[in-house]
């Protein structure tokens, strides 16, 4: 094994350079690990993403943290123009190498906190299950305020906190025991999935967030939980 292909396990210190490398290496196998480590929620949360960004035909639509484009082609049949962005070379060479064919789907390697883009460029703005992978997530929020055109909406899907103390403490036993266990034995880069778990327990709950939004200039901002706030949506508009 060289050097290369040792497993890299980024920690929440958010080094960039390690959280993308950490990708790279779990990109092939990247959907399928995430269907079987969600039990198969993770279709059921896309479908609640794509219909709250609600994409039209003729719009531009972001797509940050896309990682192999799964979302994006989601976003895509709707016939709007998708720009599929992520930090890992890894993560887009795979989701190109899958979903290239697209014609309203492009791939473009970007950094959260220093988007490639120009002010007002988007319609609708997303970010799934990425916003905690930012070293500064609350530059990232002001990267896609000033992306989106005004009216434009914002969709955050995020792992959360569940509210109800009994669920809470069995999704803890999941994450802690099982979660592990089931990514030992289907993932390329096991390490990464301890990650995770730390990353999830180390991020702020529903509301905290929603404040994050608003502090960035987001107006409208709301939320709602999924699968009993594993997962919360949250929603703003740029005023």
């Amino acid at each position: 094994m060289t050097a290369a292909d040792e497993p890299n396990r980024a920690d929440l210190g958010k080094d960039p350079a390690r959280v993308s490398g950490m990708f790279d290496q779990v990109a092939a196998a990247y959907d399928r690990t995430n269907t079987l480590l969600s039990l198969g929620n993770d279709r059921l949360w896309r479908i609640a993403m794509t219909r709250a960004v609600a994409p039209q035909p003729g719009e531009r639509v972001l797509d940050l943290a896309a990682g192999t484009g799964a979302s994006s082609v989601a976003l895509a049949r709707s016939g709007a123009e998708v720009v599929a962005a992520d930090f890992s070379p890894g993560m887009i060479a795979e989701g190109a190498r899958r979903h290239g064919g697209i014609p309203n789907l492009s791939f473009v390697e970007a950094d959260a906190m220093a988007l490639p883009f120009d002010d007002s460029s988007f319609d609708a703005v997303t970010i799934s299950f990425g916003l905690r992978n930012v070293a500064e997530p609350k530059v990232a929020l002001a990267e896609l305020l000033r992306v989106t055109k005004p009216g434009g909406r914002l969709v955050i899907c995020e792992f959360s906190q569940p509210q109800n103390p009994v669920f809470a403490a069995l999704y803890r036993f999941y994450n802690d025991r099982v979660l592990p266990t089931v990514a030992g034995w289907v993932s390329s880069n096991a390490d990464a999935y301890d990650y995770l778990n730390e990353s999830i327990k180390a991020w702020p709950a529903q509301r905290a967030l929603a404040a994050w939004v608003r502090e960035a200039g987001w107006t409208d901002v709301a939320y709602r939980d999924l699968t009993f706030g594993i997962v919360a949506l949250h929603r703003a508009v740029k005023a």
